[in-house]
């Protein structure tokens, strides 16, 4: 079954290491129910903008890659019939309904997969 990437982008990450569960809430109510229509293969909330480093040529600079009010918050990788299905699921996402100021974008995955498990 083709695989999509859905990327977050928001404000910033609603998931700071700080964050209490009220804050997560709508964020891990959606992903409750993601896995609930077994749509997601993998899931990951990022901590806030303030802990990203980019790495380019010349050197290394605190924060995202590209400086903008959105920035990516997490990504989501999952199964649907088709680019139009995973765009009907992507669209539940709490940052769409105005969580966050921002949106979703979905990309068809081309290839790739998991290389090994986590270290434990």
């Amino acid at each position: 079954m083709p695989q999509y990437a859905v990327l977050i982008y928001s404000r910033d990450s609603a998931h700071a290491p700080d964050a209490t569960p009220e804050d997560a809430a709508e964020c891990d109510d959606h992903a409750a129910e993601l896995l609930g229509e077994q749509a997601v293969l993998a899931a990951y909330a990022f901590n806030p903008r303030a802990f990203a480093r980019s790495i380019r040529a010349d050197g290394v600079t605190e924060g995202p890659f590209v400086d903008a009010e959105q920035v990516v918050a997490g990504v989501y990788v999952l199964e649907a019939d088709d680019l139009d299905q995973a765009v009907r699921i992507a669209r539940t996402n709490p940052v769409v309904r105005g969580r966050g100021g921002g949106g979703v974008e979905v990309r068809p995955i081309h290839s790739g997969g998991t290389v090994r498990p986590p270290r434990g």
